[in-house]
Protein backbone atom coordinates (compact mmCIF):
# COMPACT_ATOMS: atom_id res chain seq x y z
CA UNK A 1 0.00 0.00 0.00
CA UNK A 2 1.38 3.36 -0.07
CA UNK A 3 2.25 6.21 1.83
CA UNK A 4 0.26 8.61 -0.32
CA UNK A 5 -2.36 7.86 -3.03
CA UNK A 6 -4.22 10.97 -4.41
CA UNK A 7 -6.63 9.67 -6.77
CA UNK A 8 -8.46 12.37 -9.31
CA UNK A 9 -8.22 15.59 -7.11
CA UNK A 10 -9.74 18.58 -8.51
CA UNK A 11 -8.90 21.67 -7.60
CA UNK A 12 -10.34 25.58 -8.02
CA UNK A 13 -9.25 29.15 -7.55
CA UNK A 14 -12.53 30.27 -7.65
CA UNK A 15 -14.41 29.07 -11.07
CA UNK A 16 -10.79 28.54 -12.79
CA UNK A 17 -9.82 24.99 -12.31
CA UNK A 18 -5.86 24.71 -11.35
CA UNK A 19 -5.82 20.59 -10.95
CA UNK A 20 -7.47 18.47 -13.27
CA UNK A 21 -8.26 14.79 -11.90
CA UNK A 22 -4.21 14.55 -11.02
CA UNK A 23 -3.63 11.20 -9.21
CA UNK A 24 -0.36 9.62 -7.91
CA UNK A 25 1.35 7.44 -5.81
CA UNK A 26 4.41 7.47 -3.07
CA UNK A 27 6.61 4.68 -1.67
CA UNK A 28 7.74 5.48 1.42
CA UNK A 29 11.09 6.12 1.57
CA UNK A 30 10.86 6.99 -2.20
CA UNK A 31 11.76 10.43 -3.73
CA UNK A 32 9.52 11.90 -6.26
CA UNK A 33 9.92 15.24 -8.18
CA UNK A 34 6.87 16.99 -10.01
CA UNK A 35 8.14 18.82 -12.58
CA UNK A 36 6.03 22.15 -14.85
CA UNK A 37 6.40 25.34 -15.92
CA UNK A 38 5.18 28.16 -13.67
CA UNK A 39 1.12 28.12 -13.63
CA UNK A 40 1.01 24.62 -14.41
CA UNK A 41 -0.42 23.53 -10.92
CA UNK A 42 2.66 22.30 -8.87
CA UNK A 43 1.92 23.99 -5.96
CA UNK A 44 -1.47 23.41 -5.85
CA UNK A 45 -0.94 19.96 -5.47
CA UNK A 46 1.25 19.93 -2.51
CA UNK A 47 -1.16 22.65 -0.70
CA UNK A 48 -4.16 20.48 -1.67
CA UNK A 49 -1.91 17.37 0.08
CA UNK A 50 -1.37 19.54 3.13
CA UNK A 51 -4.98 21.27 3.49
CA UNK A 52 -4.33 24.40 2.75
CA UNK A 53 -6.49 23.80 0.17
CA UNK A 54 -9.55 21.67 -0.43
CA UNK A 55 -10.22 19.49 -3.27
CA UNK A 56 -13.71 19.54 -5.16
CA UNK A 57 -12.96 16.35 -6.51
CA UNK A 58 -11.29 12.88 -5.82
CA UNK A 59 -9.17 11.74 -2.54
CA UNK A 60 -6.28 11.42 -1.00
CA UNK A 61 -5.11 8.92 0.87
CA UNK A 62 -2.22 8.96 4.06
CA UNK A 63 -1.17 5.56 5.37
CA UNK A 64 -4.63 4.19 4.30
CA UNK A 65 -6.71 7.45 5.72
CA UNK A 66 -8.28 9.85 3.91
CA UNK A 67 -7.52 13.50 4.89
CA UNK A 68 -8.98 15.42 1.90
CA UNK A 69 -11.37 17.08 4.52
CA UNK A 70 -9.04 17.24 7.33
CA UNK A 71 -7.23 20.74 8.48
CA UNK A 72 -3.78 21.55 7.98
CA UNK A 73 -2.95 21.07 11.60
CA UNK A 74 -5.02 17.80 11.71
CA UNK A 75 -2.32 17.02 8.17
CA UNK A 76 0.66 17.77 10.45
CA UNK A 77 -0.06 15.49 13.42
CA UNK A 78 -0.53 12.42 11.01
CA UNK A 79 3.06 12.94 9.44
CA UNK A 80 3.20 15.67 6.31
CA UNK A 81 5.36 18.22 6.79
CA UNK A 82 5.45 21.23 4.14
CA UNK A 83 7.97 23.34 3.11
CA UNK A 84 6.29 25.98 1.06
CA UNK A 85 7.60 28.53 -1.44
CA UNK A 86 9.38 31.24 -0.70
CA UNK A 87 10.61 29.81 2.53
CA UNK A 88 7.88 31.87 5.11
CA UNK A 89 10.17 31.79 8.04
CA UNK A 90 9.90 33.59 10.92
CA UNK A 91 11.84 36.71 10.26
CA UNK A 92 11.72 38.12 13.54
CA UNK A 93 12.29 35.10 15.23
CA UNK A 94 15.73 33.69 16.54
CA UNK A 95 16.61 30.64 14.23
CA UNK A 96 16.06 28.56 17.62
CA UNK A 97 12.41 29.89 17.78
CA UNK A 98 12.13 28.90 14.32
CA UNK A 99 13.38 25.52 14.58
CA UNK A 100 10.97 25.25 18.04
CA UNK A 101 7.60 26.16 15.77
CA UNK A 102 8.41 23.16 13.73
CA UNK A 103 8.04 20.58 16.97
CA UNK A 104 5.83 22.72 19.17
CA UNK A 105 3.59 19.47 18.49
CA UNK A 106 5.82 17.33 20.04
CA UNK A 107 6.05 15.78 23.76
CA UNK A 108 9.20 13.46 23.49
CA UNK A 109 11.71 15.86 24.64
CA UNK A 110 14.52 13.29 24.34
CA UNK A 111 13.48 12.84 20.35
CA UNK A 112 13.40 16.37 19.77
CA UNK A 113 17.34 16.95 21.60
CA UNK A 114 17.79 13.83 19.23
CA UNK A 115 16.42 15.54 16.35
CA UNK A 116 18.16 19.00 17.32
CA UNK A 117 21.41 17.16 17.15
CA UNK A 118 20.24 15.86 13.28
CA UNK A 119 19.20 18.99 12.37
CA UNK A 120 22.58 20.68 13.74
CA UNK A 121 24.60 17.98 11.79
CA UNK A 122 23.38 18.60 8.40
CA UNK A 123 22.90 22.15 9.02
CA UNK A 124 25.64 23.59 11.06
CA UNK A 125 25.32 27.58 9.96
CA UNK A 126 22.25 26.95 11.92
CA UNK A 127 24.04 26.15 15.60
CA UNK A 128 26.29 28.30 15.10
CA UNK A 129 23.80 31.52 14.17
CA UNK A 130 21.28 29.80 16.72
CA UNK A 131 20.49 33.06 18.39
CA UNK A 132 19.96 35.47 15.32
CA UNK A 133 17.02 36.46 13.70
CA UNK A 134 16.18 34.75 10.91
CA UNK A 135 15.44 37.76 8.54
CA UNK A 136 19.30 38.27 8.42
CA UNK A 137 19.95 34.74 7.24
CA UNK A 138 20.44 34.43 3.35
CA UNK A 139 18.16 33.10 1.03
CA UNK A 140 19.97 29.59 0.80
CA UNK A 141 20.51 29.91 4.83
CA UNK A 142 16.77 30.55 5.42
CA UNK A 143 15.64 27.93 3.07
CA UNK A 144 17.72 25.69 5.19
CA UNK A 145 15.94 26.76 8.19
CA UNK A 146 13.00 26.02 6.44
CA UNK A 147 13.68 22.59 5.52
CA UNK A 148 15.27 22.32 8.45
CA UNK A 149 12.11 23.41 10.90
CA UNK A 150 10.10 20.93 9.06
CA UNK A 151 11.78 18.36 10.06
CA UNK A 152 11.90 19.24 13.76
CA UNK A 153 8.38 17.92 13.73
CA UNK A 154 9.74 14.15 12.34
CA UNK A 155 7.67 13.92 9.08
CA UNK A 156 6.96 10.84 7.43
CA UNK A 157 6.88 12.60 4.45
CA UNK A 158 8.18 15.83 3.41
CA UNK A 159 6.84 18.18 1.00
CA UNK A 160 9.01 20.89 -0.81
CA UNK A 161 8.06 23.57 -3.10
CA UNK A 162 10.98 24.79 -5.36
CA UNK A 163 13.76 24.33 -2.89
CA UNK A 164 15.88 26.22 -5.11
CA UNK A 165 14.13 29.26 -6.00
CA UNK A 166 16.31 32.30 -5.87
CA UNK A 167 19.52 30.76 -4.80
CA UNK A 168 22.77 30.72 -6.44
CA UNK A 169 24.29 27.91 -7.85
CA UNK A 170 26.26 27.32 -4.74
CA UNK A 171 23.05 27.25 -2.40
CA UNK A 172 21.23 24.86 -4.87
CA UNK A 173 23.63 22.24 -5.32
CA UNK A 174 24.41 22.66 -1.56
CA UNK A 175 20.72 22.55 -0.91
CA UNK A 176 19.94 19.26 -3.02
CA UNK A 177 22.81 17.28 -1.83
CA UNK A 178 21.54 17.44 1.68
CA UNK A 179 17.64 16.40 0.68
CA UNK A 180 19.25 13.75 -1.31
CA UNK A 181 21.39 12.74 2.13
CA UNK A 182 18.23 13.17 4.19
CA UNK A 183 16.12 10.78 1.98
CA UNK A 184 18.81 8.28 2.03
CA UNK A 185 20.07 8.24 5.69
CA UNK A 186 16.67 9.11 7.39
CA UNK A 187 14.83 7.30 5.00
CA UNK A 188 12.14 10.56 4.91
CA UNK A 189 9.39 10.37 1.67
CA UNK A 190 9.79 13.44 -0.20
CA UNK A 191 7.16 14.87 -2.72
CA UNK A 192 9.63 17.70 -4.44
CA UNK A 193 7.87 20.34 -6.86
CA UNK A 194 10.59 21.90 -8.66
CA UNK A 195 11.76 23.96 -12.06
CA UNK A 196 15.24 23.24 -12.18
CA UNK A 197 14.47 20.15 -14.34
CA UNK A 198 18.17 19.05 -14.59
CA UNK A 199 18.97 19.17 -10.57
CA UNK A 200 15.35 17.26 -10.11
CA UNK A 201 15.82 14.30 -11.80
CA UNK A 202 19.37 13.78 -10.90
CA UNK A 203 17.87 13.78 -7.34
CA UNK A 204 14.97 12.24 -7.21
CA UNK A 205 13.74 8.81 -8.14
CA UNK A 206 10.58 8.98 -9.97
CA UNK A 207 9.03 11.70 -11.97
CA UNK A 208 6.18 13.52 -13.12
CA UNK A 209 5.69 15.81 -15.71
CA UNK A 210 2.75 18.19 -15.07
CA UNK A 211 1.04 20.60 -18.40
CA UNK A 212 -1.64 22.45 -18.02
CA UNK A 213 -2.87 20.87 -14.38
CA UNK A 214 -2.74 17.46 -15.45
CA UNK A 215 0.09 14.97 -15.54
CA UNK A 216 1.30 14.39 -19.54
CA UNK A 217 4.23 12.22 -18.65
CA UNK A 218 5.38 9.97 -15.84
CA UNK A 219 8.60 7.10 -14.75
CA UNK A 220 11.93 6.35 -13.29
CA UNK A 221 14.43 9.80 -13.40
CA UNK A 222 16.61 7.65 -15.77
CA UNK A 223 13.98 6.90 -18.45
CA UNK A 224 12.77 10.79 -18.40
CA UNK A 225 16.19 11.93 -18.99
CA UNK A 226 16.06 10.33 -21.44
CA UNK A 227 12.96 10.93 -23.15
CA UNK A 228 13.26 13.48 -26.21
CA UNK A 229 10.44 16.15 -25.04
CA UNK A 230 12.01 16.25 -21.76
CA UNK A 231 15.55 16.61 -22.91
CA UNK A 232 13.85 19.35 -25.52
CA UNK A 233 11.70 21.51 -23.19
CA UNK A 234 13.11 21.05 -19.44
CA UNK A 235 16.52 19.93 -19.92
CA UNK A 236 18.16 23.36 -20.98
CA UNK A 237 15.29 25.22 -22.41
CA UNK A 238 14.18 27.48 -19.39
CA UNK A 239 10.41 28.10 -20.16
CA UNK A 240 8.38 25.69 -22.51
CA UNK A 241 6.97 27.12 -25.93
CA UNK A 242 3.04 26.97 -27.02
CA UNK A 243 4.02 24.45 -29.59
CA UNK A 244 5.94 22.28 -26.90
CA UNK A 245 2.67 22.19 -24.93
CA UNK A 246 0.61 21.34 -28.04
CA UNK A 247 3.23 17.91 -28.19
CA UNK A 248 1.91 16.46 -25.32
CA UNK A 249 -0.95 14.27 -27.22
CA UNK A 250 -1.60 11.64 -24.20
CA UNK A 251 0.62 10.46 -21.28
CA UNK A 252 3.03 8.12 -21.06
CA UNK A 253 4.49 5.79 -18.31
CA UNK A 254 7.57 3.84 -17.50
CA UNK A 255 8.17 1.93 -14.62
Amino acid sequence: MPLLKVRNIETYYGPIMAIKGVSLDIEEGAFVTILGANGSGKTTILKTISGIMEPQKGTIEFMGKPIQRLDPDKIVKLGIAHVPEGREIFARLSVRDNLAMGYYLRRDTDGIKSDLEMIYNYFPILKQRATQLAGNFSGGEQQMLAIARALMARPKILLMDEPSLGLSPKYTIDIFNIIKKINDEQKTTILMVEQNANMALATAHFGYILELGRFVLEGSCDHLRENEDVQEFYLGIKEQSVRGQRRWKKKKKWR
